[in-house]
């Protein structure tokens, strides 16, 4: 054996599958930073209708180039409530379908022109100032990558024909038999899963087929395999989530078993029927620079992908609502509340940092909610001869767990700002976080407010009837100015500060005119030294109330 010649053949193979794994990535991120709004509507739009979850789910998988992103993905959304266990179903039907675009990208005949497509692209991406045009750059550097890398594949498979031992290992693998249907199946299961990615099991089986080592059945049994082995991703990522997130983990293991059980016993008549799409014989061959190689193949590959998984989709549509009660029943539901956090975000998220960001977006919304309810309590507690000791602590709870969400949206979005990401997602990352550290200022001097009432009546005193009453107007006015900045939250209206800076003046001024008050009752010498000192304490904690309120404003217009 020549080990040059072996060297050749492996360093061509690595470096090839190392290129075209890059490619996949950079493809994925840079339509994803392209279609990110799309993307977060496209998600949105999913329903319980099981046709248009899977729509969704081919059009996702299209835009990220990867199926297992998109289960991954379904995993977390369903993980955090965010999708049912039938919106899931339909979505991961629909991104088995959505992952055979790959292997119609590979049937364009543009392997040679990888590299300069790469090298020009890669200019754009350097020297373009705008992240549009940047990620539309990577977009198509990942394709000229995806070519080069299957070109440098296609050419070190050729190596392997000038090898009579390795040519001899790769015809003992032979789809011409039920069983050698299923051990072929089996290869492509177990390359999947090791290299995590169907995508790059399909370019190594159409390197393979098109230099003719291996026959087209082969190669049609190895891509049956490598459906069950791009389940292992949301197999792991289903790992310690909920019961619904490895219900949905099961069912992609499952439909795509069931689906390989089923076409391997018509085997034979499904590669007719195949070829005869194709109009005839797929291996016919032609020479290329004294290579002979098989041209036909690519295309067949990629229609055997594509109607398996068209065919197997339609065949479950139907049953939907069966295997939502068969996983039920396989994967039961726990006797307490599965809640491992506090919020809803989710790891598996941060691969589309698009919908990562959406995600903490949401738990902000919630941080705010948490806020106005607090002030809300305040103002009866404050209010009441004796306070209601269970709300009083419910207002320390909440408050106890707006300190835990921000320590959970910093490390989620902290690890969001350490990956790849657009230049806006960035900037929305970091505004972000300065809103999740004013409300938790926030919620910090609402409870402080309350502590300042419960300290003075356990010494024996209590604010006046009259500066109750003032306090409670103060809070009113404070909880009307947190509403609206809270509303343009929701709405994402970046032209908060002039729409609330009525309700912050309000504010401003009735603190003003509280302080110039109490100073006036002081002189008449009627009010005890704590009840003073508690008094004008509440008044500065509604003023850094209102303070950290303008700051989100702040945040929310984009203000640095």
């Amino acid at each position: 054996m020549d080990f040059s010649v072996v060297t050749e053949l492996i360093f061509g193979l690595v470096g090839g599958l190392g290129m075209f794994l890059l490619g996949m990535k950079n493809m994925s991120e840079g339509m994803q930073a392209v279609a990110g709004s799309s993307l977060r509507r496209l998600i949105a739009a999913v329903t319980s209708n099981r046709i248009l979850a899977m729509i969704v789910g081919i059009v996702v998988t299209c835009l990220v180039q990867s199926s297992s992103i998109t289960t991954v993905m379904v995993v977390g959304f369903v993980n955090s409530g965010v999708m049912n266990l039938a919106q899931a179903i339909g979505v991961i039907m629909g991104a088995n379908v959505g992952t055979t675009i790959t292997g119609w990208i590979l049937v364009l005949e543009v392997g040679k022109y990888g590299l300069p497509i790469l090298g020009a692209s890669a200019f754009v991406y350097l020297f373009s100032r705008g992240d549009r045009w940047r990620y539309l750059a990577m977009t198509v550097m990942g394709v000229g990558m995806v070519f080069f890398g299957l070109e440098l594949m296609k050419n070190a498979c050729a190596i392997i024909k000038q090898l009579p031992q390795f040519e001899a290992w790769f015809h003992a693998f032979q789809a011409d038999t039920y069983f050698g249907v299923l051990k072929c199946a089996m290869v492509g299961c177990v390359i999947t899963t090791m290299v995590q990615s169907s995508s790059a099991t399909l370019g190594i089986t159409i390197s393979l087929a098109t230099q003719g080592v291996i026959s087209y059945e082969t190669a049609a049994a190895l891509v049956l395999g490598e459906n069950i082995g791009t389940t292992i991703t949301a197999l792991l990522a289903s790992l310690g989530a909920t019961t619904n997130a490895r219900r949905a983990a099961y069912f992609h293991v499952i439909f795509n078993m069931i689906g390989v059980i089923w076409i391997t016993a018509v085997f034979s008549w499904y590669i007719q029927l195949v070829q005869w799409l194709m109009g005839g014989n797929v291996q016919t061959s032609v020479m290329v620079n004294g290579v002979e190689t098989f041209p036909k193949i690519t295309a067949a590959i990629a229609t055997t992908h594509s109607l398996f998984n068209i065919v197997n989709s339609l065949a479950f549509l139907a049953f939907v609502p069966i295997f939502v009660r068969f996983l039920t029943w396989l994967v039961p539901a726990k006797d307490f509340k599965e809640k491992p956090h506090l919020t809803d975000l989710d790891i598996r998220m941060l691969d589309t940092p698009l919908l990562a960001i959406e995600q903490s977006g949401k738990e902000i919304q919630r941080m705010a909610d948490g806020c106005e309810k607090m002030i809300d309590w305040l103002a009866t507690l404050v209010q009441q001869d004796k306070p209601d000791k269970e709300l009083a602590d419910k207002l320390k709870r909440r408050e106890q767990i707006l300190d835990a969400i921000q320590d959970e949206i910093a490390v989620y979005v902290t690890n969001l700002l350490s990956g790849n990401i657009p230049h806006t997602v960035a900037d929305e990352a970091r505004r972000q976080l300065r809103m999740t550290d004013e409300f938790e200022s926030i919620s910090d001097y609402v409870y402080d407010l309350d502590k300042f009432d419960r300290k003075l009546r356990r010494d024996g005193f209590r604010f006046t009837e009259s500066q109750r009453a003032d306090l409670v107007e103060l809070n009113r006015f404070v909880k009307a100015y947190l509403s609206e900045v809270n509303e343009a939250l929701r709405t994402g209206n970046e032209n908060v500060l002039v729409m609330t800076d009525a309700a912050s003046k309000r504010v401003r001024i009735q603190i003003k005119s509280l302080r110039r008050k109490h100073l006036e009752d002081l002189s008449n010498g009627n009010i005890p030294p704590l009840v003073s000192v508690a008094y004008l304490a509440s008044l500065n904690a509604f003023a850094r109330v209102r303070d950290h309120t303008r700051n989100v404003s702040e945040a929310i217009s984009g203000e640095k």
